[in-house]
């Protein structure tokens, strides 16, 4: 076990009495996947996936990561690489259509018959796509997005090309030393540090509820804005109910989400798939700001979103976590209909899917 997941036990044990909504939420939480896939598969391809130096650890380069991992199980060579190489392969795949702009032409420069497939991620859509991420899609065989609602944000010229392919999700169980008992109401925060997240918002709201709460806020994540570091150390001095944890191992992530009564997400906009997808599967309920990402997932009749900043509406929906199991359920029950969209199996159809669209006269295995 890693200093940091000791650390991360010892805030949870350090209290001796369990919630009497702990673990009972997710034990009753209904999991239902689709049916195992045959694992057919076009002939064996060498599958590059590129992403832009300096891609953030945990966010884009692990959705790259899931997917070299999908393509391999559908018997395909991947690599993962900083940009493309000069070895040609059968496909490039590319992660943001501005970031990897210039390495993308030069690959078509280079390899004008191979095809390219161009993900967008949220800093590419959001606001609003610039004239290079366009430059990037007009080169592009296919595009992916992360989220059904992404597909409104592209000109129609390009929707026909695109495929929405959800992060799969996946959980890690608790360590063999079983669940730590403990008393309180734990709501964990995973993301890194940036305006565009709202980090400390969670914290703040935290501030709101009433000396009688027994909420407590464990944060995961890196500072990537350095302005940061002070308002952690500021937010940790002054709230007893925040502890920052720090950047943890994907495992340690997943197994903070799993330990918790709540997970918050906060961001701005598109971000964090993956962290939902893995709340989803580990029968977390989730409060989240509303943006494309969260209705996309969750459903726009979602009751635990609030609109993005609204630190009285965020503490409002932490008192009825704590407070409510009937609320605790309905999140739960209002999130399992969309479960589907985060398992393995969905997302191996959809690369299947969109390989078979690019090479449809490949022989299958």
């Amino acid at each position: 076990m890693t200093p940091v997941l000791r650390t991360l036990r010892k805030v949870i044990s350090r209290t001796a009495e369990t919630n009497p909504t702990t673990g009972a939420n997710q034990a009753a939480f209904p999991i239902h996947l689709a049916p195992a896939s045959d694992h057919t598969t076009i002939r064996v391809m060498e599958i590059v996936i590129a992403s832009p130096a300096g891609s953030v650890p945990g966010g884009n380069s692990k959705t790259a990561s899931s997917w070299a991992q999908q393509l391999t199980q559908l018997g395909h060579t991947v690599r993962l690489s900083g940009s493309p190489d000069a070895q040609a392969p059968d496909l490039l795949i590319t992660m943001h259509a501005e970031k990897s702009h210039e390495a993308l032409v030069q690959f078509k420069n280079k390899y004008p018959a191979t095809p390219a497939v161009v993900a967008l991620t949220g800093t590419d859509l959001y606001p609003e796509l610039s004239a290079v991420s366009l430059a990037s899609l007009r080169l592009a065989s296919r595009v992916v997005v992360l989220q059904d609602k992404a597909l409104q944000r592209l000109p129609a010229d390009f929707r026909a090309r695109a495929h929405v392919i959800y992060c799969a999700a996946q959980t890690a169980p608790l360590p063999a030393e079983g669940h730590p008992r403990k008393r309180g109401f734990s709501v964990c925060v995973v993301g890194h540090l940036r305006s565009v997240k709202a980090p400390l918002h969670t914290a703040r709201a935290s501030r709101l509820l009433g000396p009688e709460s027994e909420v407590y806020v464990l944060h995961a994540g890196a500072v990537l804005e350095e302005r940061y570091r002070e308002l952690i150390r500021r937010e940790e001095a002054e709230n007893p109910r925040y502890r920052w944890l720090g950047p943890l191992e994907t495992q340690e992530a997943q197994q903070l989400i799993t330990s918790s009564d709540l997970l918050s997400h906060t961001s701005s906009q598109e971000g964090g798939g993956s962290v939902l997808g893995e709340a989803l599967m580990a029968g977390t309920p989730i409060v989240a700001s509303r943006n494309d990402a969260t209705t996309s997932l969750l459903g726009d009749d979602y009751p635990g979103l609030f609109s993005f900043g609204d630190t009285a509406a965020l503490a409002t929906l932490l008192s009825s976590c704590e407070t409510s199991p009937p609320f605790l359920r309905s999140l739960l029950a209002s999130a399992a209909p969309h479960l589907e969209k985060c398992s393995g199996n969905r997302a191996l159809r959809c690369w299947r899917d969109l390989l078979g669209e690019l090479f449809p006269d490949r022989p299958s295995c």
